[in-house]
């Protein structure tokens, strides 16, 4: 962890003066008397000051910031992180001129190194703490695609009376189709198989 000596005429000005060092409030840091403060001989001779050590106490968000900066770095790779907050957690909107190799054949490269991020995120939370990692939108594009998808294949079974089984997906693009096809008069759907080749069925009810 991050550490500070400072020091003061008393311990709240000591920390204070860490906490401007820094610019955090005091819940972000863990405090450590080293000196109490001491007049001295006659008010002044001998006198001391106080002495504080102040821990910095990791930020998810900001350590699962860092983990992608220095994954970037090795890389060799220019990436900018634009971040905002909806109500299931946070959301890290990457771009950048080299994205195709972040995101990978159907966004499969972007969903593991998001599993990554919120392990990582998580190791320093209070509470289970929840990134959403994208790459210039390309969540909502793939959303659009799987949508588009499932009304063509749920036509399809309607004509040809015969189910289709999609290759397989994570959670998260099963349920875009699940919810599409949702309330269909005349299709269901539903998932069958054992992760991480569990698959979505299309079929007439």
């Amino acid at each position: 962890m991050k550490k500070i000596v400072v020091t003061g005429k008393t311990i709240e000005l000591a920390v204070q003066a860490g906490l401007a060092q820094w610019q955090v409030s005091e819940e972000r840091v863990n405090i450590h008397i080293l000196e109490q403060p001491s007049k001295g001989l006659f008010g002044f001779i001998g006198s001391r000051v106080a002495k504080v050590e102040l821990e910095l106490i990791p930020d998810p968000l900001e350590e699962a910031i860092a983990f992608l900066q220095d994954m970037f770095e090795a890389m060799q790779i220019s990436i900018t992180i634009d971040t905002h907050k909806d109500r299931e957690g946070y959301i890290l909107n990457m771009s950048g001129s080299e994205l195709g190799i972040l995101i990978g054949k159907r966004g499969q490269t972007l969903d593991a190194l998001q599993y990554l991020v919120n392990i990582v995120g998580n190791r320093y939370a209070k509470s289970h703490f929840r990134v959403m990692l994208d790459a210039e939108n390309f969540r909502e594009r793939r959303k659009k695609t799987l949508e588009e998808l499932a009304l063509r294949l749920a036509n399809r079974v309607i004509k040809s009376k015969k189910e289709v089984i999609l290759e397989p997906m994570n959670s998260q693009e099963r349920k875009i189709i699940h919810a599409e096809l949702q309330g269909h008069p005349v299709i269901k759907t539903y998932s069958k198989g054992e992760e991480p080749n569990r698959r979505v069925v299309i079929a007439v009810k």
